[in-house]
C-alpha cells in the first residue's frame, strides 16, 4: 500500500523536509508554473468562489452548445456583454448629465489598457506551439507507420473502443462529462489519495504482467532490446 506521507503528484507539498527547507511545489510555483499552479487551484477548489464561478460559465457554455448551434451561441453572448456594457455607459452618461459630474467614461481603464502583443511574446508561444506539434507529429508517426507494434495495437484497439463511445455520445456530451469529471475527481484523489494510488497499483502490475505474457506467447510483439 502507498505511504501516506508520500506527496500526491496533484498536490503541492507544503511540509518541511528533515533539513528545514520546504519542499518545492509540483510544477513550480514560479514564472514558468503560474499557468499550472492557476489550474491547480483551480480544480481543487482552493477558491470557491473563483472556482464556483469558471465551472458554472463553463458548464453553462457547454451545455449552450449541446443545445445551440456555435454561431448562436456566441451571438448571444456578445449581446448580453453589450447589453450589459451599452446600458451602463448611457446610466453614466445620463447621471453625468443630471449631477454635471466629470467623471468620464466607466470603461476609460479598461480602454487605455495595453493589449498589444509583443514580437517577442508572440514568437515565445510560437516556439512552444511548434515544439508541441513536432513532437505530436513524431509520436503519430511512431504509431501509424508502426514503429513499435506494441504500442500502435494498443492505439488501434482505443480507437476501436472509442467507435462505441462515439456511438453514445457526441462531442459536446463527452466535454460536458470532462469537465464534470476534472472538477470532482481530483478533490476525491486528494481525500482518499492514499487507497485510490494502492488499487490503481494493483491495477498497473495487472496490466503489466498480462502485457508480459501477451508479448511472450505472440511471436513478433516483443518490444526490440536497446543495442
Amino acid at each position: 500500500m502507498a505511504d501516506p506521507t508520500t506527496q500526491s503528484p496533484f498536490v503541492s507539498s507544503s511540509s518541511s523536509s528533515s533539513s528545514g527547507q520546504s519542499q518545492p511545489q509540483l510544477g513550480g510555483c514560479g514564472a514558468a508554473g503560474s499557468a499550472f499552479c492557476a489550474v491547480h487551484d483551480l480544480l481543487f477548489w482552493r477558491d470557491v468562489r473563483k472556482t464556483g464561478i469558471v465551472f458554472g460559465a463553463s458548464l453553462l457554455l457547454l451545455l449552450s452548445l449541446a443545445t445551440l448551434s456555435a454561431i448562436s451561441v456566441v451571438a448571444h453572448l456578445a449581446l448580453a456583454l453589450l447589453s450589459v456594457t451599452i446600458s451602463l455607459r448611457v446610466y453614466k452618461a445620463v447621471v453625468q448629465a443630471v449631477q454635471k459630474s466629470e467623471e468620464g467614461h466607466p470603461f476609460r481603464a479598461y480602454l487605455e489598457m495595453d493589449v498589444t502583443l509583443s514580437p517577442e511574446t508572440f514568437q515565445a508561444h510560437a516556439t512552444t506551439v511548434a515544439l508541441h506539434l513536432n513532437q505530436a507529429l513524431r509520436l503519430l508517426l511512431r504509431f501509424f507507420l508502426v514503429e513499435d507494434l506494441v504500442d500502435s495495437v494498443k492505439l488501434a484497439m482505443s480507437m476501436w473502443l472509442l467507435t462505441y463511445v462515439g456511438a453514445v455520445f457526441n462531442g459536446i456530451t463527452l466535454l460536458i462529462l470532462a469537465e464534470l469529471l476534472a472538477f470532482t475527481l481530483p478533490p476525491l484523489y486528494e481525500k482518499y489519495k492514499v487507497q485510490i494510488d494502492h488499487y490503481v497499483g494493483i491495477a498497473r502490475n495487472q496490466t503489466k504482467d498480462l502485457m508480459a505474457k501477451i508479448q511472450a506467447k505472440l511471436p513478433g510483439l516483443a518490444k526490440k532490446k536497446p543495442e
